[in-house]
């Protein structure tokens, strides 16, 4: 009876450790998963931990196909920990579980001690750089900790020339490949963020609340729409990670009466995290009346209903006003204006990912930007006749031609002000779909509405449109046997300006040696092809032909003459490339050709050459109008080597040659036509000069054919440093002066373009050192040679400047 009694109580006894064990697992968070090097290969025996907080709440290895599955009963935030023999290790993005939920995490492992870096503006959806075709920098963080704005980091890629007009929160453009200043896309998480019509301003976006940084050359119209005509650039808000709330304040300050603070709380609490940021930025630039002031405030708040649900709401608020100098190396003077910009990006997405795979989100998107620029009263010379000038200065290029005099500054002395409003509002629905490894398909549609004015008091001027835009995206992406990965998509667009529009896209990577230990392992040979759209601003919109013959009711002559609304530009990029790993993936060598076209341009044609030309009478309240007849190329090859040289120091530099030209141009090829002589300096007689833009055979404006960029950075346990540098040679540009606008009515003040703007070097360095876990200080100093030919032709760039300050953590790390 006793043993009886014994067998009992151990088969009760096993009976509750199963059921205990049961319902453990059956109430148990499931993370499921595989783990694979960047090319896809399934890594098997990889260790894979769960961590909650600072504990290792479950562990597993990968199967043989890299597959995994880890399980634990407790929910909250939790993150992975991969490793492998030969492998770096990879962490995971913090994500949320409770009981029930079963969640999908994939992990890419690499040997490659050059970072490792994941793509989402090329494909849409995660992936490895080493599996794309196209072009893509990723600019970390970190990168941006001790800058102002974002501007200076993006100078730092091959393929493209950044140009400020100015200093501190002067106009800042970015030209991508011989690309047009605003034929680039920006989103700010997934937020448009360009005026209609694609203009946007980098010198006033701070780098308050970056997360990563993307920019991808090249058109990418069928995942982004209409603007992405030459590239994108693309960043996020930072989410919250940390158990604990995080507070963070940065303070520093330095010559012309700069000052910056900057702080952020960032946490968890139960399913939501939260990010919040502010700062603010003021400094006195070089010159009289060029204050600057931006302050930034962003907020990023996220709710996980299951590990596989979530809500997210982000919100970007950026409000800055700056001076309005002008020229002055073509003045001598500074002018007395104000431009103030109000800017907010709101973003709201629903994200759901389902057993299968199958992901889908819902996203809501707003912007509303204001721009307010007011020119005060001339304080040039008058001339008694209402006009004003500066005064007699030497206007030197870089080209050896110069010119001496003055020019006019402005008229009667009232004050002038306009106003430019860019709104949008628009659903979007995003799906993908991972059949397989080889296999991925990515879809969506998209809705805009766009309003937009400009007013103008002076002239009575208040001008307004509205645009209702759709499309259709589908793409396909995948691999074959880990060698060959592809890229295959389209996109549809209505735009109810210029009507439907199609841009297909194709990509392919091979990798002809794969990679490994030895000295090139790892050859990638890359191809791509794609087409991009743009539709015209609300300044173009406004002044087209068929809009001014509208606003005078001229409808006889839009019928007559077949007048129809501006249209949408196009582009055509091929380009093609290699890719070799050197050392044991210690270092890589990218090398790309390129070659874009840029055709429908939109450009200024005055009334009487159309008349002239054509042989026709527009009617005499014309001065001119905006037409579709602007064609321009770029060609040319990138390279840059990316080299960790040791585990604490690593070297990027980079080189680019465009060879960027006007192939059409209507006020040209028509001045051309009829025997017309082009505008002259009678100092240099013979040479043809574009007063406001490019001739036909020349380059397009401030686009420097051959620019380049080094980048070095040390790191250690508590220092940290980088010396990075800017380089560009000598590129064509012009004075801007008005035809016949010198105090002596003739062309003396323009200059050939042809190598008129300097070539620069601009040296920037940093350096952080952490006292305590929780207090570091840092300097940034930029332009360590003073040369202030950085900006634009005739537009003084800051001289050397340097901030110093302190960063603080609440708790420390």
């Amino acid at each position: 009876m006793h043993r009886i009694a014994k067998r009992r109580a151990h088969t009760c006894a096993w009976l509750a450790t199963v059921l205990f064990t049961t319902s453990l697992t059956a109430h148990a968070v499931i993370v499921r998963g595989s783990v694979r090097d960047p090319l896809g290969r399934a890594i098997p025996s990889a260790r894979v931990q769960l961590i909650r907080g600072t504990q290792v709440v479950a562990s597993t290895v990968t199967l043989p196909d890299g597959t995994y599955e880890i399980r634990s009963a407790d929910d909250g935030r939790f993150l992975l920990l991969a490793s492998a023999q030969a492998f770096a290790v990879q962490v995971s993005d913090p994500f949320y579980g409770r009981p029930l939920d079963v969640v999908s995490r994939d992990l890419q492992l690499t040997i490659n001690p050059v970072r490792s870096e994941i793509t989402v503006t090329a494909t849409g959806v995660p992936t490895a750089i080493e599996q794309t075709s196209g072009s893509v920098t990723l600019i970390p963080m970190q990168d941006l900790s001790t800058r102002v704005d974002i501007s200076q980091e993006l100078r730092l890629q091959p393929g493209v020339s950044v140009v400020q007009t100015g200093q501190y929160g002067g106009a800042t453009s970015l030209f991508v490949r011989g690309g047009n200043s605003d034929a680039n896309k920006v989103v700010i998480d997934d937020v448009p963020a360009n005026d209609v019509g694609g203009v946007f301003d980098f010198g006033t976006v701070s780098s308050t609340a970056v997360r990563a940084l993307e920019s991808h050359r090249g058109p990418d119209s069928v995942l982004y729409g209409t603007d992405a005509r030459a590239g994108v650039v693309r960043f996020e808000t930072p989410h919250g990670t940390s158990i604990r709330p995080i507070l963070t304040y940065s303070g520093d300050a330095g010559n012309l009466h700069t000052w910056r603070n900057e702080a952020t709380l960032s946490g968890t609490y139960g399913k939501a995290d939260y990010y919040t940021a502010f700062s603010r930025f003021d400094s006195s630039n070089a010159l009289a009346n060029d204050r600057y002031y931006a302050a930034t405030a962003a907020a990023n708040l996220g709710y996980s209903f299951t590990g596989s649900t979530s809500i997210r709401g982000t919100v970007r608020n950026g409000v800055s006003a700056t001076g309005l100098p002008g020229p002055y190396d073509f003045q001598g003077l500074t002018q007395v204006g104000k431009q103030g910009d109000q800017d907010t990006y709101i973003s709201g997405v629903i994200d759901d990912t389902r057993r299968s795979g199958w992901h889908n989100s819902f996203r809501y998107i707003g912007a509303r930007k204001r721009e307010q620029s007011q020119q005060f009263a001339s304080n040039g010379t008058p001339d008694g006749f209402g006009d004003y000038y500066g005064k007699v200065v030497t206007i030197k290029g870089a080209n050896g031609t110069s010119a001496t005099g003055s020019s006019i500054v402005g008229y009667d002395p009232f004050p002038t002000r306009y106003e430019l409003v860019s709104n949008r509002n628009g659903l979007g629905y995003r799906t993908d779909y991972k059949f397989n490894e080889h296999f991925t398909v990515v879809g969506g549609f998209r809705f805009q509405d766009e309003r937009g004015s400009y007013r103008y008091p002076v002239f009575g001027t208040n001008q307004q449109v509205g645009r209702s835009n759709y499309d259709y995206t589908l793409q396909m992406q995948g691999g074959i046997g880990h060698r060959l990965f592809y890229t295959l998509g389209g996109a549809i667009q209505r735009n109810s300006l210029y009507g439907t529009e199609g841009e297909p896209q194709l990509g392919l990577a091979y990798y002809a040696i794969q990679p490994g230990r030895g000295w090139f392992h790892g050859t990638r040979l890359r191809a791509n092809f794609a087409k991009g759209v743009q539709e015209p601003n609300l300044s173009t919109q406004l002044s087209s032909l068929y809009a001014s013959l509208q606003a005078i009711q001229d409808t006889a002559d839009i019928a007559r003459f077949h007048v129809s609304p501006i249209g949408a530009q196009r582009s055509r990029t091929y380009e093609g490339g290699i890719s070799q790993n050197i050392y044991s993936d210690r270092a890589i060598l990218h090398l790309t050709y390129f070659h874009s076209t840029y055709g429908r341009g939109i450009e200024y044609v005055s009334t009487s050459l159309y008349n002239q030309y054509f042989n026709q009478t527009l009617p005499a309240a014309l001065y001119g109008f905006y037409l579709n007849s602007l064609s321009t190329q770029g060609q040319g090859i990138e390279a840059e080597l990316q080299y960790q040289i040791s585990q604490r120091l690593f070297v990027r530099a980079g080189y680019t040659y465009l060879d960027a030209s006007v192939k059409q141009s209507f006020s040209t090829d028509a001045l051309q036509a009829l025997g017309g002589a082009a505008t002259v300096n009678p100092k240099y007689p013979g040479i043809a000069i574009g007063v406001s833009s490019p001739l036909v055979g020349q380059r397009p404006f401030r686009r420097a054919p051959n620019t380049g960029f080094f980048v070095v950075q040390y790191t250690a346990d508590k220092l940290s440093a980088s010396l990075k540098g800017a380089v560009s040679s000598r590129s064509d540009d012009s004075t801007f002066i008005d035809a016949f606008s010198s105090s002596t009515f003739d062309n003396s003040l323009l200059l050939p373009n042809r190598n008129l703007a300097c070539g620069f070097t601009k040296l920037d360095a940093n350096v952080t050192y952490q006292l305590k876990p929780s207090v570091a200080i840092f300097t940034q100093a930029e332009n360590l040679l003073n040369n202030q030919h950085i900006g634009a032709f005739g537009y003084p760039g800051l001289p050397l400047t340097v901030r110093a300050g302190v960063k603080v953590r609440f708790p420390r790390e």
